[in-house]
């Protein structure tokens, strides 16, 4: 054990849950105003949405939030965000490896379709876990800081309780099924396209195994994962952020959204999406294997010591 490498040593799976975690955290805290601005496009043509200011692009929404509600309104909704990561990407990130394994009987090289299964698998249960997290979050995102507006909520566990006293526990897991559809979509996606361009970029010997093809990889996986998850992210968005009585239901925001606004509304906020997603997998990616690498190391020291 003291003569092996910290990447020659399988992460145990608490190592791997906290790295995810911890990770995922520091890529929100990063790319909050971006996730913040596509929230405010996408409910953007709601009759509920906010009345004498227009939102145009990623940086003009940015640029629009910063000037009338100042810079602290680009971040609403961090303290439920990083709870959020906190429950979510350990569990659809952290259990990733296990999960496939299981579906493998461990054996090496699992083919695109059980990786699709393991990432549809970890996604659909971070969601279970998370989704009263990502209620508040988006809530907190949608409404506006401004004098004489009306705020829903004033605090994190304020909205939980409100959430709650008003809408009971549907009201907290109000969306579960688009998200879990969203995330199942989003987790598979991201972490097989992932793989897959990693693995041919290092086949075809176009870049070495380092961070400038993590960074290819990463931004690439974001890309096809926005295209595939944005239509379902729209209504995910726009169904957790409604009123109680404004849907019947996720396929009845779907079904509202086409009808009165056509097609182009499930792609409503698309590049800051890909910015987000994209930006968000970089830091993510390289801050979990940089944690995990240390955390490995600690590890070996303690064992060592003892």
């Amino acid at each position: 054990m003291v003569g092996l490498k910290p990447s020659d040593v399988p992460p145990p799976l608490g190592v791997k849950m906290m790295s995810a975690g911890a990770a995922a955290c520091v890529a929100d805290i990063v790319t909050f105003p971006l996730d913040t601005a596509k929230v405010r496009l996408q409910i953007q043509g709601e009759k509920k949405a906010v009345e004498g200011i227009r939102y145009r692009g990623v940086f003009g929404t940015i640029s629009t939030m910063v000037r009338t509600e100042g810079p602290r309104s680009l971040y609403n909704g961090l303290v439920a965000g990083l709870q959020r990561q906190v429950c979510f990407a350990s569990i659809r990130i952290g259990l990733y490896d296990n999960v496939k394994n299981f579906y493998t009987g461990g054996k090496d090289n699992p083919n695109v379709l059980i990786r699709i299964l393991a990432g549809c698998t970890t996604g659909a249960m971070a969601v279970s876990f998370a989704q009263p997290t990502d209620v508040v979050k988006v809530r907190f995102q949608a409404q506006m800081n401004l004098s004489g507006v009306a705020r829903r909520y004033n605090g994190t566990m304020q909205a939980y309780k409100q959430i709650f006293q008003n809408e009971g526990m549907r009201g907290l897991w109000k969306g579960t099924l688009p998200n879990i559809t969203r995330n199942a979509l989003v987790n598979c996606t991201e972490l097989v396209t992932y793989d897959l361009i990693k693995e041919a970029i290092l086949r075809h010997r176009l870049l070495s195994d380092n961070l400038p093809c993590h960074f290819v990889s990463a931004f690439g996986a974001g890309f096809v994962t926005t295209v595939i998850a944005s239509p379902v992210d729209v209504v995910k968005t726009r169904y957790m952020n409604s009123p109680p009585g404004q849907y019947r239901s996720a396929l009845n925001c779907a079904w509202t959204m086409m009808t009165k606004e056509g097609p182009t509304a499930f792609y409503k906020g698309f590049v800051p999406s890909f910015l987000r997603l994209g930006s968000w997998n970089v830091v993510m990616f390289v801050s979990f294997e940089q944690i995990k690498r240390a955390m490995m190391v600690s590890r070996q020291r303690i064992e060592v010591v003892n």
